[in-house]
């Protein structure tokens, strides 16, 4: 017997119904994403591997998806690198491109190379797939599509805050109750400064991004494992622990971090962000993580991260400022913010609030029952005729028995039947039935499409 076929972990099919609910997703993000004024691109599903490597840190590196070089890829690799436990150096001579981690970085890579037909500020969208060599879990996914909106060519906090209000606009078109979480990378860095680890931020922030996982005790030992003193976790633990409101978490920063240039700037850029926010108005929570780092390297000032209020799963979108990711390209200077909506985990959210419209699962408006070659015949002339008033309309493609055409029409959910029999065709009319009451009667092209209409 033939081995059934299946799919690698972390990945998944969809049904038409569960890719009707996941375009009712993308339509409704790609609607506020032109209402916000940006722009669409694409980049490739691979890039060059030395576009994505050392740009999401040490364990973003190792989750890369590396794609093996054409034709004879052991030419020319030093095979002894596998008997002394080198593999990184190894995939490096085997693989010149890898699937790509994020959005970011290749739109980063985008913007250096098109540098000289871009206007800035430059608002782009893109909403296409990204791998990730995870182990899967609940909410977590191998293939996985992002939803980006990115601002780059302007170093303005007005562009945080018009994200801000872009995502209150997503969820709550949604119906999704949600949390936002705000942190700065300068004052993280500030953080370090004042605990005596300047040189330690990168693996400070790897650690700390984990405690809504691990606890803030495994962080700790996570710190000491990277060689943060006892004292500097000790006055570590404290900051991170900070609570009370916007307002008063603010304060207690300002005064945590006097004594550092770097993390009053990142207070300072913080409190205008939320305090203007706020007074635009967001249905929305929004909140001071100081713990809240996003554990990526090329941060360099906001963050943002998104939580669903009534569903127990990781983030659904996030972000924030780089200031220094073209640098990396040959490009510097060029400042940038972004966010990123998670569609996966906010397709997981809605099913299991089940908040879809009641209509987001559509498909045909009418079906034509196929009663006879020439039955058939002005029925396909018909249903042609009310495609072209918009209406969707299909022929049974067999000639089979009507209870099995009817059966069809029921399990297909399709609203309207057509019936085209001797009678009709003399009549140059068919009979339209309602499935839902049972209603029928004549009508002509022109009845039919004012009456499914209604």
């Amino acid at each position: 017997m033939a081995q059934k076929p299946s799919i690698p972990s972390g990945t998944r099919d969809f049904s038409p119904a569960e890719m009707a609910k996941r375009n009712y997703i993308f339509s409704t993000i790609r609607h506020a994403f032109h209402l916000f004024g940006f722009q669409e691109i694409e980049t490739p599903a691979m890039e060059q591997l030395s576009t994505l490597m050392g740009k999401y840190g040490e364990e973003g590196d190792k989750l890369l998806y590396k794609i093996l070089n054409s034709g004879d890829f052991l030419r020319g690799a030093d095979l002894s690198l596998a008997e002394k436990g080198e593999m990184g150096r190894l995939a490096a001579q085997l693989c010149e491109k890898g699937l790509r981690y994020d959005l970011t970085v290749p739109f980063a890579r985008y913007v250096t190379q098109h540098r000289a037909e871009i206007k800035f500020p430059f608002r782009r969208f893109q909403m296409q797939p990204v791998w990730r060599a995870d182990r899967p879990q609940k909410g977590r996914y191998r293939e996985f599509y992002q939803c980006d909106a990115d601002v780059v060519g302007s170093d303005s906090l007005v562009n945080e805050v018009d994200l801000l209000q872009l995502i209150d606009t997503v969820f709550d078109r949604l119906k999704i109750n949600i949390a936002i979480k705000l942190n700065n990378r300068k004052v993280l860095a500030g953080i370090a400064e004042i605990i005596g680890a300047p040189d330690k931020l990168i693996d400070i922030t790897v650690a700390i991004d984990k405690i809504d996982k691990i606890g803030i005790e495994k962080v700790n030992a996570e710190l000491a494992e990277r060689g943060l003193s006892g004292e500097a976790i000790a006055r570590l633990e404290p900051i991170l622990k900070i609570d009370g409101s916007m307002a008063e978490r603010l304060a207690k920063l300002n005064d945590l971090l006097a004594e550092s240039e770097i993390g009053m700037k990142g207070v300072e850029e913080l409190r205008f962000v939320a305090d203007t926010a706020l007074a635009l108005g967001l249905k929305a929570d929004l909140d001071l993580d100081v713990s809240l780092a996003r554990g990526l390297n090329y941060y360099t000032g906001t963050i943002i991260e998104v939580k669903a209020k009534d569903v127990a799963i990781g983030s659904i979108t996030g972000g924030g400022r780089y200031d220094n990711l073209t640098g990396v390209f040959g490009m510097p200077g060029v400042s940038g913010v972004g966010i990123s909506f998670g569609a996966d985990r906010i397709y997981d959210v809605l099913n299991q609030l089940d908040l879809y419209p009641d209509d987001v699962i559509s498909g045909p408006t009418i079906l034509f029952l196929n009663l006879g070659e020439k039955e058939a015949a002005a029925s396909m002339a018909w249903a042609k005729q009310l495609r072209q008033k918009g209406i969707s309309a299909v022929v049974y493609p067999d000639s089979s028995k009507m209870k099995k055409q009817m059966a069809y029409a029921n399990d297909m959910a399709i609203p309207y039947v057509a019936i085209v029999g001797e009678n009709e065709l003399a009549e140059g009319k068919f009979t339209l039935k309602c499935m839902l009451t049972g209603e029928q009667e004549l009508a002509d092209v022109d009845q039919a499409a004012a009456k499914v209409a209604l």
